[in-house]
């Protein structure tokens, strides 16, 4: 089955959702890169993936507007197995509760140890595409259950703080 033709998503794939053990991967491919680039070089290679790969997502985000975004996230999280999320559209901003995240909960189930910045590439990656689309982002929590908030720039968020984002843990 192709993705619906009303899918916010950008790539077609031939089954409902997503295999999980992409997540290990990712953890992967996260602990690699900390490791060989630092912090700094990580988060560098994150915001240019948000601006670069995500480029024709954050340009229908960006004359969409919050519509598209919620849509998107509805969307996004539908294809991830064992995702638990609620996606709230207000006039000047989507709010996306993670109620329960898909990847730290399959990082747990595997026993992975999980690099502890994990929750941080939420914040990085999102809020590149967020600047792309002329919005802003903020996320707070972590560690299996977060709030991710897309804002349109009138809507004055204050300055994320890293603080409330949390360490993931094993």
């Amino acid at each position: 089955m192709n993705k619906p033709p009303t899918s916010e998503l950008p790539y077609q794939d031939t089954k409902p959702q997503g295999a999980a053990d992409f997540y290990f991967a990712t953890n992967a491919t996260f602990r690699f890169l900390l490791g060989k680039l630092g912090r700094e070089g990580w988060v560098r290679y994150l915001e240019d993936l948000g601006r670069e790969y995500y480029a024709p997502v954050n340009e229908k985000w960006r004359s969409g507007g919050v519509t598209t975004v919620a849509r998107y996230w509805r969307d996004f999280f539908a294809a991830e197995p064992g995702a638990r999320v609620e996606v709230e559209q207000k006039e000047d901003r989507v709010e996306v509760a993670v109620l329960e995240c898909p990847l730290i909960k399959q990082l747990r189930i595997g026993q992975r140890e999980i690099v502890k910045e994990f929750c941080q590439h939420c914040y990085f990656l999102g809020n590149a595409r967020a600047e792309a689309a002329g919005m802003s982002m903020r996320l707070c929590g972590g560690n299996g259950s977060c709030r991710h908030t897309y804002a349109k720039l009138e809507a004055g968020l204050p300055p994320q703080d890293m603080n409330k984002i949390k360490e993931a843990k094993l």
